[in-house]
């Protein structure tokens, strides 16, 4: 049997569509439920074993990609968001009756990751959103129970098997993105 990572990749990374012009998220609600447009294409679409990001029920890793903050606008009932933790980097924005996220923002101005706000697209029901390109902080699933020490081996022969390139940090591209804005910040690389 299949270690299961997620409902939207465990039977397989679907691709995403060329020219895809974003659509809209929907949190779990039957009465009033939350939305959230992005009129864009997401980016850095990932599976992460993090102990904060939103994951289905029995799912190890959360599917989580960012967007443009001026990409993303709360279109139905945003009286039910609320915060999940005030004082994390990322604010996660949860929809206070199912409890899903909706989306998460970095409001500190100096975070490399300022201006991307972080999605879940499996809250669409729209088709052609960027595929997930890889797993970020894949040991984190111990420490949230999702996984043993010693099933980690397997997990992360699933995700290879998946086309999802584990890293317990981000990817390489993200980790250089970091990097950079740190380089340029400290005046040890110019602009």
């Amino acid at each position: 049997m299949a270690v299961k990572i997620h409902p939207s990749v465990d039977k397989g990374v679907k691709p995403g569509r060329k020219g895809f012009a974003g659509g809209t998220l929907t949190c779990k609600c039957a009465s009033r439920p939350v939305t959230v447009t992005l009129a864009s294409d997401v980016a850095f679409n990932h599976a992460c074993g993090c102990s904060k990001c939103w994951k289905p029920d029995g799912a190890a890793f959360s599917v989580v990609a960012v967007v443009g903050r001026d990409k993303l606008s709360v279109t139905a009932n945003p009286d039910k968001l609320k915060i999940v933790d005030p004082a994390a980097v990322i604010q996660r924005h949860a929809c206070t009756g199912c409890g899903v996220h909706l989306y998460g923002r970095i409001e500190n101005k100096a975070h490399p990751f300022y201006g991307f706000d972080f999605v879940h697209v499996e809250l669409s029901k729209d088709e052609g959103w960027a595929a997930p390109e890889f797993a970020a902080f894949v040991s984190s699933i111990i420490e949230t129970g999702a996984a043993k020490p010693e099933e980690m081996a397997g997990v992360r022969a699933r995700l290879k098997e998946l086309g999802l390139e584990p890293y317990d940090c981000l990817s390489p591209a993200l980790m250089d993105a970091i990097a950079t804005h740190t380089a340029k910040s400290r005046g040890t690389l110019k602009a």
